[in-house]
């Protein structure tokens, strides 16, 4: 075991902190490496983590955000999973502190299935396996390539979590709660502009599911929906045949006018119950926040996520 630090540029006691951990750890035969930017400006959490691993010589990266809490099972666990998925990125369950804050987030952390942790990787909630769980091969993560160096306002995560998709790489999740993951306010996360992350969600999605679609629908004709249409490329606009809701209003209504295009006609695009409506689907409709209405629409039209729909609030 090997502990590898970067210290980027930090004004506060974390030198002090690190350099006593340093000694109590190394007395007890765990190596410390301790890197650091002395400049005013820190690098950002992409260069910062990038730096960690360049640092460090161990075979397999166990990533720990400084703010969080990991538990001591944590690495033999992640490990036994690691070893028989070399090209996979592994999480694990957690536990949020304090415990009533993004409750809807930590249970779609914590509840998604195997197969999900696949499908539903174009949700606004990113990663189907939190960065702070991360566990992987050092060779793997260097075939994927870094994190993205572009500091604040980067999701360097998720651009690295995408790589790591497009390269064919696995995602599993060992089923113990292993990290305690604090959320607070001022926490880097939230210096992500949310029209940067939703741009490369709609890219992503395009990449990976829209490509190979002839035609789909839309569910959800309100905010959200549209906002999705808007936000395709021309030629995945003209694949939506309708957009589906359960709003009388909306599907009285009977079409949406793409009022923005350049086209005469302007584009219409019917309005309809999503029982008359034609799979595939892009669900823009919130998961968790219905009292369970809307998954169980869903589940009385007896589809398979990833063929027939896909997740992408």
């Amino acid at each position: 075991m090997e502990l590898s630090i970067f210290n980027d540029a930090s004004k506060d006691g974390s030198a002090e902190i690190i350099e006593e951990w340093k000694m109590k750890l190394e007395e007890v035969g765990v190596s410390v490496i301790i890197g650091t930017n002395d400049s005013s400006q820190p690098g950002g959490v992409g260069f910062a983590k990038n730096q960690a691993v360049i640092q460090s010589s161990g075979a397999y990266l166990c990533f720990l955000d400084s703010d969080d809490v990991m538990m001591p099972q944590r690495v033999r666990l992640q490990h036994e999973v690691a070893i028989q998925h070399p090209n996979s990125i592994i999480g694990c369950q957690i536990r949020r502190e304090p415990l009533d804050s993004t409750e809807r987030y930590t249970r779609w952390i914590n509840n998604l299935s195997q197969e999900q942790l696949l499908t539903q990787v174009f949700t606004s909630h990113g990663p189907t396996v939190i960065m702070p769980t991360w566990f992987c091969s050092r060779e793997w993560f260097f075939h994927v390539g870094r994190f993205d160096e572009g500091g604040k306002g980067v999701p360097e995560d998720l651009l690295f979590f995408y790589e790591h998709l497009k390269k064919g790489g696995g995602v599993f999740r060992v089923n113990h709660c292993l990290l305690l993951y604090r959320y607070h306010p001022q926490a880097v996360t939230h210096s992500v502009l949310e029209g940067t992350i939703w741009n490369h969600r709609v890219r992503f999605l395009e990449d990976r599911v829209l490509s190979s679609l002839t035609s789909f629908t839309i569910w959800n004709a309100g905010k959200q929906g549209k906002k999705l249409y808007r936000s395709l490329s021309p030629a995945n606009q003209k694949k939506v045949t309708a957009f589906c809701d359960v709003d009388e209003k909306k599907i009285i209504k009977g079409f949406y006018t793409y009022e923005e295009s350049e086209e005469r006609p302007k584009p219409k695009i019917p309005v309809c119950h999503f029982r008359d409506a034609t799979p595939p689907f892009v669900i823009c409709v919130k998961l968790d926040l219905t009292g369970g209405a809307f998954e169980t629409n869903l589940d009385t039209l007896n589809l398979k996520e990833g063929v027939d729909y896909y997740h992408f609030n």
